[in-house]
């Protein structure tokens, strides 16, 4: 019951967040969005997944996304509103992207794949915690490749930094 409030939520503020025509309020229903796939994480025992969403989505790029609409919302005192341009042909992709999804899943067989017949349920209740095992493969067997993708974010925070700052000299 819990999953199914969750994704109608999500579902619904999606839909809010697509419609509506103020920027500010996009901007808090991708906020329900967003929660509410963390808490639909939850649900599947991908905590560290949803700790993931909650710290770098919500935490990081919505938080972004919301002080540049309420720093940059009045200009000339007109609030920003987006412009809903192409509304028939993003009906008709939506239309046909949703159609293709539903065909798929209703013929895919699922009673093929190996690991849903293998499955065993009765291991999911007695798991405590991912974070501990994730994290520990993070710090021995994939420590390169962690440390490599932190370098690459520091240079294109670096990069970032250089092409907002005022190239002229006084």
């Amino acid at each position: 019951m819990i999953f199914y409030i969750f994704a109608i939520l999500a579902v619904l503020s999606g839909v809010y967040m697509v419609l509506t025509r103020n920027l500010l309020y996009a901007g808090f229903s991708l906020l329900v969005t967003l929660l509410s796939l963390a808490g639909i994480y939850v649900l599947l025992f991908a905590d560290f997944i949803a700790a993931t969403q909650l710290m770098v989505y919500v935490g990081g790029v919505l938080v972004l996304i919301l002080f540049g609409i309420m720093l940059s919302s009045r200009v000339h005192d007109k609030s920003v509103v987006s412009e809903n341009t192409n509304k028939v042909w993003g009906t008709v992709i939506t239309f046909l992207v949703l159609v293709g999804m539903f065909h798929t899943i209703l013929n895919a067989n699922l009673g093929a794949l190996p690991w849903l017949q293998t499955a065993d349920t009765a291991v999911l209740g007695q798991q405590k915690s991912t974070v501990q095992a994730i994290g520990i493969k993070l710090m021995t067997d994939f420590v390169v490749p962690f440390e490599v993708a932190s370098l690459l974010l520091l240079i294109a925070l670096m990069g970032a930094a250089y092409i907002a700052t005022d190239k002229q000299k006084v």
